[in-house]
């Protein structure tokens, strides 16, 4: 219990600290009321101009300290209340477009990441069972290849690749489309984002099932003629996912990052595209929002990743 309650105060104070520090920053380095009403904001002396002013800083709460504002939005962030994008012509709630865009970018992160694992896994075992020859050093080459490329160059090579050149997948995507079409049109974009994270899994698990193939229980098995498939899968793999998991869910911070330009080359409007506009134009309300869901999403799935390695070894729920 004690190891769960820390993982959990340890989730609530980053969360606590992305929010404070956020907040902040999206409030000091500009200017709300500009990003409100436009040039009104700075015409002080037409009465008409001082009555729009006066009116969003009441409906904004932009008439009180900075302090007083972050808690009123906390307050109302914790009961789903995302408050409303900056506009002087009622734009509608952030919650609104969070449901809109959320289940794209989901899907397209947890695509990515099946990918990755799919991708990783089978390569770091072949790999391991070669090592040091001559495919297990062109391996290497190939995987610094993809770790070392940018990801909008990789998005740019697959999308002229598969959709021009071999028109094997759809150019775009069309929010209209059932389901299933639009997770076909996501496939592509998924699978860019997910080409270098399986490098770097396969880098750190080919290096682990190496070293955990020195160990002294390996060698018993091979002794008792355990096949070299099975004590790969069976005997190896296991022990040495430790570095595996932890990866995974660190580089998800990392995978939502390529996901927000991904989206802007493949034209996914989901979070990244949103997040994007929302910074062009100061909307301080949906940056807000959207780095607080992607801060929280990140938090729990490291607690998930707190609850496989106790799968691995319960020796951890006694840490």
């Amino acid at each position: 219990m004690r190891f769960w309650l820390q993982r959990l105060a340890a989730g609530l104070l980053l969360l606590l600290a992305v929010s404070m520090l956020t907040f902040g920053a999206m409030n000091l380095l500009g200017d709300p009321l500009f990003n409100i009403l436009g040039p009104i904001a700075g015409d002080t002396e037409n009465p008409t101009s001082v009555a729009l002013i006066e009116a969003a800083e009441a409906e904004y709460n932009l008439d009180k300290p900075l302090p007083v504002r972050y808690a009123i939005w906390l307050g109302n962030f914790v009961t789903g209340d995302f408050g409303v994008q900056f506009s002087r012509d009622g734009a509608p709630p952030v919650r609104d477009l969070i449901e809109e865009r959320l289940p794209r970018t989901l899907t397209l992160v947890v695509m990515a990441q099946l990918m990755a694992t799919l991708i990783a896994i089978p390569w770091a075992l072949w790999s391991a069972s070669k090592a040091d020859r001559a495919v297990d050093k062109a391996s290497t080459v190939v995987t610094f290849l993809f770790v070392a490329i940018p990801s909008f160059a990789l998005a740019v090579i697959m999308k002229w690749l598969f959709t021009l050149k071999w028109p094997i997948f759809p150019q775009t995507y069309n929010t209209s489309d059932p389901f299933w079409d639009r997770v076909w049109q996501t496939f592509l974009p998924a699978l860019t984002i997910a080409i270098p994270a399986g490098a770097v899994y396969q880098r750190l698990l080919r290096t682990d099932l190496i070293t955990t193939l020195q160990e002294d229980f390996i060698l018993t098995a091979r002794s008792k003629g355990v096949s070299k498939r099975n004590v790969l899968l069976k005997h190896a793999l296991r022990p040495s996912l430790f570095s595996f998991v932890t990866i995974f869910g660190i580089t998800t911070g990392a995978l939502i990052g390529g996901a927000l330009v991904v989206e802007q080359i493949f034209r996914i409007p989901g979070l990244g595209s949103a997040i994007v506009e929302a910074i062009l134009r100061e909307d301080f309300p949906v940056v807000l929002a959207i780095v607080m869901i992607i801060t929280i999403g990140f938090v729990v799935l490291n607690i998930l990743v707190d609850i496989v390695y106790t799968f691995i070894d319960p020796r951890v729920r006694e840490a």
